[in-house]
């Protein structure tokens, strides 16, 4: 029998970024048992990398995955507003509960992705209507942006977010998180009464896309980040780190493109480092793996702030995956996975440290080749992007199951 699963999810490729990711390698890759329809909205992030769209509706196969873009309006700037940016959520939240209530006879679960919070508006229609729901939640936005300075603790938009993420998560079915870290942060700002909710899915690769075909040695003194350029990224201290690397022919590539782009080129303006800098910008997500096999250090830079204390980012299991050493900072779990894998370094975020990894790493080949294959062994173990799609697959067939069996069991009202 098959299930017909409904995501929800904000991106979806070719718009770039981890969650895009996530939920293109997760759709693709759930098991023949699964149907699997995608809405998402027009093409939009980052910001100004694609055309404006004004059809209602765009619908375009991916790998098996019936996926329907949906309207929404679509910042054209980088780094919008709030204002801009509140639109491009709720419009396509609006637009995505229509869709499917209009066609709720053709989907058995859904599962909706935040952040944004406001996927979870086509949530809970999906569940009033009575289909199982499943909210996947890569990270607390809310506590994210106050800590990142673009909202206020006490600001009534907080209060009113917090009010509507308390009653999604309340009405979900499960919860499925990235991280046991993350799990505990929910459950700790929602209600620990969720805990019985909460299902671990971590982050993961594709292992048959994301392999190495080269060696540390071949690779010069190319260090590499890919993704997005954003606020919780600590990307300022690696580009100042370059001042310091002691490697004259050592180059840091930016793959990716986000809200801090122009501010960071001007640092590196400012510090004369444009022959040891390089912003590559937006590239096919296919030339990846290309990108990744031909340098030698990736870096993996999370911001040190106890509300990123859960974050273990995709890129990390993609270098590992490409055998590639890592340089990575933050607390928490991102910590400790570098340091129970040998696979990575962890520094803190400052320049110097984050320059004194780098060395460390170009001075010893030897030290590069065992971190990279520690590496791809515990991806190609634990991380593949199909097994961690089964893990979900089993959480998706024990909500339908349990609906079924509650219609089944549901006590008569007939009279005898």
């Amino acid at each position: 029998m098959t299930t017909d699963c409904v995501i929800v999810s904000q991106r979806y490729p070719p718009e770039k970024g981890g969650n895009a990711s996530r939920i293109h390698d997760t759709a693709v890759n759930l098991d023949d048992g699964f149907d699997v329809t995608v809405l998402a909205p027009s093409l939009c992030y980052p910001p100004g990398n694609f055309e404006r769209t004004w059809k209602r509706k765009q619908t375009e196969r991916d790998k098996g995955v019936v996926v329907h873009r949906l309207w929404t309006w679509q910042p054209q700037r980088e780094n919008p507003s709030l204002l801009r940016r509140l639109p491009y959520y709720l419009i396509f939240a609006v637009h995505a509960a229509l869709w499917l209530v209009m066609n709720f006879r053709q989907y058995d679960v859904v599962m909706t992705s935040t952040p944004p919070i406001t996927t979870g508006f086509p949530g809970l229609v999906a569940a009033a209507i009575g289909n199982p729901w499943v909210i996947d939640v890569r990270d607390l936005w809310i506590e994210n942006s106050i800590a990142l300075g673009y909202i206020t603790a006490d600001s009534p938009l907080v209060k009113a977010g917090r009010t509507f993420q308390r009653l999604a998560l309340r009405s979900a079915d499960r919860i499925t998180v990235t991280t046991e870290t993350l799990g505990d942060a929910v459950a700790d700002t929602y209600g620990r009464d969720l805990r019985d909710r909460i299902r671990v899915i971590p982050n993961g690769v594709d292992t048959d896309r994301f392999s190495s075909v080269s060696t540390a040695e071949e690779n010069g003194s190319r260090i590499v980040y890919t993704g997005n350029i954003g606020s919780a990224q600590a990307l300022e201290p690696c580009i100042r780190a370059m001042q310091h690397v002691s490697s004259d022919d050592a180059v840091l590539q930016l793959v990716g493109d986000g809200d801090e782009v122009s501010r960071l080129k001007g640092v590196v303006e400012r510090l004369d480092l444009e022959d040891r800098v390089e912003f590559v910008g937006l590239v096919d997500r296919k030339r990846i793996p290309e990108i990744l096999d031909s340098a030698t250090v990736g870096l993996a830079p999370i911001k040190d702030s106890p509300e990123l204390d859960y974050a273990i980012p995709t890129k990390l299991y993609e270098y590992m995956a490409c055998s590639l050493p890592v340089v990575v900072t933050g607390r928490g779990e991102i910590k400790r996975f570098a340091t129970d894998t040998d696979a990575g370094v962890h520094t803190e975020p400052d320049p110097e440290s984050i320059a004194a990894a780098i060395d460390t790493l170009l001075e010893n080949p030897d030290q590069r080749v065992a971190m990279g294959r520690d590496g791809h062994r515990v991806v190609s173990e634990e991380y593949d992007r199909q097994a961690i799609a089964g893990r979900l697959g089993e959480v998706f067939r024990t909500v339908t199951t349990s609906e079924q069996q509650e219609l089944y069991t549901a006590p008569s009202t007939d009279d005898d």
